[in-house]
């Protein structure tokens, strides 16, 4: 129907979440229609960030550094651990201002199902971590679903056995709730509430 890099294009636009074939296509003749300047700016931006983002050696998040901004600063209080399960969600907690602690971040969870296990996660990266005695609170910030207290309870299991306390983001986050959905008094009430993991 379209020419074949009209339909390249479109196919990769898709590759955006929530973004399907009709939206996809709007995308990408607006781009070429009205904002051709853009569609070389995203592009460029696009393939710079692939190329030049990476992992944080510490927390697993994000950075062009080895060693993200947030592992660096020594304002930071780098005894408490608050493990999250995607980057956006280090940015959920930044911009509500609420925790001033270090992170480690999964990109994702665990799902035996689909695959996805302890090392996938970086889990042995994070034992590494708590075994080096510099933390004594790890704050379990996995979403509130199967895969996510499940993958909660299995930290705290590696947690016991190097004595770090292990505290849950407290009421406030529902039950097969994310983090990116919480308003910013929402998270302040959970993280300054957060309970003792059982």
């Amino acid at each position: 129907m379209y020419s074949p890099l009209i339909d390249q294009l479109i196919q990769a636009l898709k590759a955006l979440p929530g973004v399907g074939p009709k939206s996809a296509q709007r995308m990408a003749f607006y781009l070429l229609e009205h904002n051709q300047e853009g569609a070389v700016g995203l592009a460029q931006a696009l393939q710079a960030a692939v190329e030049g983002v990476g992992r944080c050696d510490h927390c697993q998040t994000l950075t062009e550094e080895t060693t993200c901004a947030i592992c660096q600063s020594t304002k930071r209080d780098q005894s408490t651990l608050c493990v999250v399960e995607s980057p956006s969600d280090v940015s959920i907690f930044e911009q509500a201002g609420v925790y001033s602690g270090v992170y480690f971040v999964l990109h994702g969870h665990l799902s035996p199902i689909d695959g996805i296990g302890p090392a996938d996660l970086g889990l042995d990266i994070l034992e590494t971590r708590l075994q080096q005695g510099l933390v004594k609170e790890i704050v379990l910030a996995t979403n509130s679903t199967v895969q996510g207290e499940a993958t909660a309870h299995y930290i705290s299991e590696i947690a016991k056995d190097t004595g770090v306390v292990v505290t849950r983001l407290a009421q406030g986050v529902p039950l097969g709730g994310e983090l990116e959905y919480l308003d910013g008094g929402t998270l302040a009430h959970a993280i300054n509430s957060r309970t003792r993991f059982q």
